[in-house]
């Protein structure tokens, strides 16, 4: 495996195994039948041939070939497609060179957070899409920069919180556990934030691939399990099960995956954060803010 000298570092910082998958599943680092570390080495050495020489770790390889089945060329492409686009959208230095200095007046409006893990090591990822307000948090920002500040966080995922969750778990962490919050959602509240979710949504599935542990939509309205009960037979099973749909009642789903002092109290659990703290939309407590799990990337820098 030939990486850049800031890559090996980090690199032999790390767990080389992920968590035994759930459903035995292959394709993962420390879980490969021959096939797969046979296209595992052949991408890698396709796009070292083609001049190639950041992001060619295991895991990353790994996580295009999942995407796309194992199927060697569609993976070239779809990795050829990303680094495209990092180039052009300046994905590669965004976390330095952009500053979302308004995120302390937009979060009120659209409450966004990473707090703590899920027991099983992941960073936990909320969205409350019901309480999202549109037309005051354009009086603030605009949709590019809240599409910078997504791709910010991807970053600040890939490169601090899972590098710092993975140390602390002893296994490879590669996922996180997203809760969506869907109460008060209406259909007028909807509409007002398609358009970004879409373009959110993109970015995640062609540039992000499988970085989707577990999915908790929660508070979810009458008739939305129904409707997504129609579409189960055109998602693959792995997807599938990762993806839960709980209405009002959710408490106890969520607490056997996320323990009750990591659980936020809003959400049924015991976790506070003080508003000195700066309360659960701004304080972003996790290991990567314990100095004991951060290794030579760093300490997460901040968006604003």
């Amino acid at each position: 495996m030939t990486l850049t000298a800031k890559e090996q570092e980090l690199w032999d910082s790390l767990p080389k195994k992920v968590q035994k998958p759930d459903l035995n599943q292959t394709g993962f680092p420390g879980y490969l039948t021959k096939s797969e570390e046979s296209a595992l080495e052949q991408l890698r050495m396709i796009l070292e041939a083609e001049g190639y020489k950041e992001r060619l770790d295991d895991s990353t390889i790994l996580r295009f070939l999942r995407a796309r089945k194992f199927d060697v060329m569609l993976a070239k492409k779809m990795f050829d497609d990303c680094e495209k686009w990092r180039k052009d959208f300046g994905t590669n230095t965004i976390l330095t060179d952009f500053k979302y200095t308004e995120k302390p007046k937009v979060a009120k409006y659209y409450p966004q957070y990473y707090h703590k893990t899920d027991k099983d090591g992941r960073p936990c990822y909320y969205e409350e899409l019901g309480a999202v307000n549109i037309p005051e948090m354009y009086k603030i920002t605009n949709q590019d920069r809240m599409l910078k500040n997504l791709v910010w966080e991807y970053e600040a995922f890939t490169n601090y919180r899972l590098t710092a969750c993975s140390r602390k778990a002893g296994y490879l962490i590669e996922t996180s556990c997203t809760i969506l919050d869907l109460k008060g959602i209406s259909l007028s509240s909807t509409y007002q934030v398609l358009s970004y979710v879409r373009a959110a949504s993109n970015i995640g599935q062609n540039y992000y691939p499988e970085r989707m542990g577990k999915f908790y939509l929660i508070n979810a309205p009458f008739g939305f399990a129904t409707a997504f009960r129609i579409f189960k037979p055109f998602l693959d099973p792995v997807t599938i099960s990762k993806i839960f749909i709980l209405g009002w009642n959710y408490k106890s789903e969520l607490l056997k995956q996320i323990p009750a002092e990591n659980l936020p109290v809003k959400f049924g659990g015991k976790s506070v954060v003080s508003e000195e703290e700066g309360g659960l939309l701004l304080s972003d407590i996790g290991p990567w803010k314990d100095k004991k799990y951060i290794g030579p990337e760093g300490e997460t820098p901040s968006v604003y």
